[in-house]
């Protein structure tokens, strides 16, 4: 093989890097950081795209969250790969925490402050075809709960990453405009002599 490991990784290894990756979160944070300010589309385009992702996130629906991040960042006129890379919000890290807020938040919006408990069998709600038994327990609650939260979040991560994004811009702008000159300047120069 052209690109095989000289030694190869353990599955110990394997399942450790597949939890926390050997140099870290942080990376993978910068590069999702770098590949939003480098897209070439207008400060709202991204800004929206991104908050798409973040919006569709919050929703319970597993599995459809690139389809719902889609059709918000179309209906707000977001960027389409600003919305993928914003679904990178719902990680299997943060998956826990944002369902135990939305059904928090939901259960108490809808008026029933009892926690589920052991009254609901969820072996027999997750099974196929259960989504009927799962909408009101469950789902119902996660999806009321999901609004506010997204809201909030939409707002605050679409001006950040709005001014953020202009302010880069303007800088590249600059920058690119700035490196123009000179080498005009320089072949103004080479043709004077």
């Amino acid at each position: 093989m052209l690109f095989r490991r000289r030694h190869p990784v353990s599955y110990l290894t394997k399942l450790r890097e597949l939890l926390w990756p050997r140099r870290g979160f942080i990376r993978s944070y910068h590069y999702l950081t770098k590949r939003i300010l480098r897209l070439s589309a207008t400060p709202h385009a991204i800004a929206a795209g991104v908050v798409a992702g973040v919006v569709a996130s919050w929703t319970p629906f597993i599995g459809l969250h690139f389809l719902l991040a889609f059709a918000f960042a179309y209906l707000i006129a977001g960027n389409m790969v600003a919305a993928a890379i914003g679904t990178a919000f719902g990680n299997p890290l943060t998956f826990p925490l944002i369902w135990a807020a939305t059904w928090e938040i939901g259960h108490r919006m809808i008026g029933k402050g009892a926690p589920l408990g052991d009254s609901i069998d969820l072996e027999r709600k997750f099974s196929i075809g259960a989504i009927e038994t799962m909408w009101q327990p469950i789902l119902k609650p996660m999806l009321i709960g999901a609004i506010p939260l997204a809201a909030v979040s939409g707002v605050v991560i679409y001006c950040v990453i709005y001014f953020t994004v202009a302010k880069f811009q303007a800088r590249r702008r600059e920058r690119l405009a700035a490196k123009a000159r000179a080498r005009l300047a320089k072949a103004l120069q080479e043709s004077s002599v």
